[in-house]
């Protein structure tokens, strides 16, 4: 293809930097419509980004055979619904994470992908950050050895309003599912069993959900590395997000809070930007991975996170909410919802 022309459906904040990096920064891609149920939003989006075309209906992407590509970023519990009806059109797919809430779900996607012969993207944009990226380079390299451990921290200060908390799967799901699938990606080995604890040490409404505020998982990888990954809704002080993988010849520090790479020393003592918020870290990595997967469907090549990545990623998340649930160690091939 010389030219992919997409929709997207889905316009919140996320769904709107999807749109506009295919509208205006991503070679061989045009954006041919918008797609969003509020009314009054597409149309809006539609005007800003000079799109000629917008909807408050789905179904007017997935009819329209003028569309090669549908970029979905709607709400996880239509995910599954969203990909089988693209699919059965024959258009390619990039869906936000996670693919969808459910592993059967799961399954009936990648049968509906692969009976249909199209493309599905998973949006783990870490991978495509440059940070990771060069350190999944690096370990290939063999610059730090055999990877044996990896420790990953996720950390924000913005607490979501409990109508998105009541449907958002819980902090597993919905947050630390970005470091599952980050420790697969670098660690090159699938993760055989979780172990999950958390803690409401703020915010005493996540409780009437059975969601925490703090949570840390701890993971066994099927080469034997071994792994534990934090994740935080209590961090006052910035977006912090760092990863480190430790080899048997060396080991790779991933992120830093550091906005911007200066240091500043005057009477009052070191002070240096922090990191605010994810837009700040991220939205290259969301630029970067969105030109990923129109270059795939242009050279007609395999994405780096396909629907299997994000089955899999899923399966640790939802193992890691089990454990939870039960304090007990969770074996991956066990998990069955």
């Amino acid at each position: 293809m010389k030219q992919i022309r997409c929709a997207v459906l889905g316009l919140g904040r996320l769904g709107y930097w999807h749109a506009e990096n295919l509208a205006t920064k991503i070679r061989g891609a045009r954006l041919l419509t918008v797609i969003d149920p509020i009314a009054g939003r597409a149309e809006q989006v539609a005007s800003e980004l000079g799109i000629e075309s917008y909807s408050i209906d789905p179904d007017d992407a997935f009819n329209n055979p003028d569309i090669d590509a549908v970029v979905i970023v709607t709400p996880t519990s239509t995910h599954a619904e969203m990909i089988k009806k693209a699919a059965a059109k024959g258009k390619q797919i990039f869906v936000e994470k996670p693919i969808t809430q459910t592993l059967a779900e799961a399954d009936e996607v990648i049968e509906a992908i692969r009976k249909n012969n199209v493309v599905c993207q998973v949006g783990f944009m870490r991978r495509f950050d440059p940070a990771y990226h060069e350190a999944k380079k690096r370990i290939a390299k063999g610059d730090i050895g055999q990877p044996i451990y990896f420790k990953g921290l996720s950390r924000d200060g913005n607490v979501p309003p409990a109508s998105f908390i009541k449907h958002s799967g819980g902090i597993y799901l919905d947050i630390s599912i970005h470091d599952y699938d980050i420790a697969r990606y670098l660690m090159n080995a699938d993760v055989v069993s979780v172990q999950a604890t958390g803690h409401v040490l703020m915010h005493a409404f996540l409780s009437e959900y059975g969601d925490v505020d703090q949570a840390l998982t701890t993971l066994q990888f099927s080469n034997g590395a071994a792994g534990d990954i934090e994740t935080m809704r209590i961090a006052p002080y910035g977006y912090d997000i760092r990863g480190e993988i430790v080899g048997t010849e060396g080991v790779i520090t991933i992120g830093s809070l550091r906005e911007h790479n200066i240091q500043i020393l005057n009477h009052q003592g070191s002070t240096y930007d922090i990191i605010p918020d994810f837009p700040s870290k991220f939205k290259d990595a969301y630029l970067l991975e969105m030109a990923h997967f129109i270059e795939s469907l242009m050279n007609g090549t395999k994405p780096d996170c396909t629907e299997e990545d994000g089955k899999a990623a899923l399966a640790i998340a939802i193992a890691a909410t089990d454990s939870f649930k039960s304090g007990k160690l969770v074996q991956i091939q066990t998990v069955n919802a």
